[in-house]
């Protein structure tokens, strides 16, 4: 199938976040895109918010296995994962600009053809400075 010109897709999106031994699970059902450019792929969708506008999402999946999952809107971030890797990145906030890290335990991606469809994996640990804000679970299922 032809991605060049981006294809709808349903996504389910999961996501635990264990920070100070508190755990949240978050749940979407969303409507996205998913786009090839090159040898990159492109998951794009908005995340709803409680308050306010929903929240441009991209996930660009590198040729090379490494993943960024990008988010526009107020807080900008670029999270990047690679397997059993540490990145540096930034965060920034209408405070400024903060430093963050990332440390990807465990990341799978897998596509399927006809008819589109995938998941990407990630589990990781957050870092700012040299402390550990916590640990986070990130499941996407996308079908066209």
């Amino acid at each position: 199938m032809d991605l060049s010109q981006g294809t709808p897709v349903s996504i389910q999106l999961k996501t635990i976040v264990d920070q100070e031994g508190e755990k949240k699970n978050f749940y979407f059902d969303l409507e996205g895109q998913i786009v090839k450019i090159g040898d990159t792929l492109y998951i794009r969708y908005k995340e709803e918010q409680e308050e306010g506008e929903p929240v441009p999402v991209t996930i660009k999946v590198e040729p090379d296995g490494k993943i960024q999952l990008i988010r526009a809107g107020g807080l900008r971030m670029r999270l990047k994962f690679a397997y059993q890797e540490r990145l540096d990145t930034s965060y920034r906030t209408p405070y400024g600009l903060f430093q963050i890290t990332t440390f990807t335990r465990n990341l799978r991606f897998s596509l399927k053809d006809q008819p589109v469809a995938g998941s990407i994996l990630i589990d990781y640990d957050l870092y700012s400075q040299a402390e550990k804000i916590g640990e986070y679970h990130l499941e996407l299922e996308f079908t066209a």
